[in-house]
């Protein structure tokens, strides 16, 4: 009598097909993947649908609030190629960026270093100060600022005169000239106890033996951070300038809150752009959701687009540093 070995199922010719394998494997966890699905709706309703719906909103001639559409193909991304107000928003967009994000950056770490003292008495009052304004409400903000600068009553304006800076009171919000640069220094002052505890965790990563030995080599103050610190967390600066970018182009709710783009549209960046021209147009025009999906769509490929060039000139930054080559 002979017997044939025959292997079990989940070894079968050296190893279950890994289709098998992996259906296995995720009905084994099926617990565990349940618990995804309430994400996986999430994600779908309020970011996968929404883009889907934007790039088809972008192809039509529609308001929004009726059921007349009428499909024109790629005729709003060629509107809006040639529509200054898009132009113009889109510039102030990018300007604004530039204007904050350095600012946000070097304040922060300046900050974060002298926190970062362990001999600072009172370290975690002063973090918890500077990032109050973070969990303060925009609208909040904005009604106090808009107070703060106000060129009839507000405190600024009376500290600048009574300091002899300024003869006659400043109009931060409501002049066009000096609009996006009040707007700006809000934006930092609100948003940088965000970066602050950024440059915190980038300094967590620099070793205590290097301050123990730039201590007894007798390099101090300025000199620590410039040879020893910068150079340790100088790799945290690209993650943190991406973050802090992609937030500065974020910036609807507190420009809507303060100015609403104004005024004569000098504060209107591609977010209150899209906004107006899809649910508030001016007097005697009409909502045009399909060509505020257009801006977008071009304004998200533009942010996407400058993400690829940090992305590539970082990696090409690090070909060319012998520490990582």
């Amino acid at each position: 009598m002979s017997f044939r070995n025959t292997p079990p199922d989940d070894d079968f010719g050296g190893g279950a097909p890994p289709d098998r394998r992996i259906c296995a494997r995720i009905w084994a966890a099926r617990i565990d993947y349940l618990f995804l699905v309430p994400g996986l709706l999430i994600f779908g309703a309020f970011i996968f649908w929404p883009l889907v719906a934007s790039l088809y909103y972008s192809t039509l001639d529609w308001s929004g609030f009726d059921a007349n559409k009428l499909f024109v193909g790629l005729q709003n991304y060629a509107a809006l190629l040639s529509d200054p107000f898009f132009v113009a928003a889109m510039q102030r967009s990018f300007v604004f960026t530039l204007a904050t994000v350095p600012a946000q950056m070097i304040i922060s770490l300046v900050l974060a270093i002298i926190l970062n003292n362990r001999l600072l008495k009172l370290s975690g009052l002063f973090r918890t100060m500077i990032f109050l304004p973070v969990v303060t409400p925009v609208a909040v903000i904005a009604i106090v600022m808009a107070l703060m600068l106000s060129p009839f009553n507000g405190p600024i304006n009376g500290v600048l005169k009574d300091t002899g800076v300024i003869q006659r009171a400043i109009d931060f919000l409501g002049s066009p000239d000096l609009v996006l640069s009040s707007l700006a220094g809000i934006y930092v002052w609100k948003w940088t106890g965000v970066t602050l505890i950024y440059w915190l965790a980038a300094l967590q990563t620099v070793p205590d033996e290097l301050y123990e030995a730039a201590r007894i080599e007798g390099v101090k103050g300025w000199q620590t951070a410039l040879f020893i610190i910068l150079p340790i967390i100088a790799p945290f600066a690209f993650v943190i300038a991406l973050i802090s970018a992609i937030s500065a182009l974020n910036v609807f709710p507190l420009i809507q809150a303060t100015t609403q783009g104004g005024p004569f549209f000098a504060s209107e960046v591609m977010e209150v752009f899209i906004f107006r021209t899809a649910f508030a147009p001016p007097p005697g025009m009409f909502p045009q959701l399909g060509y505020a999906s257009a801006a977008g769509v071009l304004f998200g490929l533009a942010i996407m687009a400058l993400t690829v060039l940090q992305i590539v000139a970082l990696r090409r930054a690090r070909r060319k540093d012998p520490a990582h080559g």
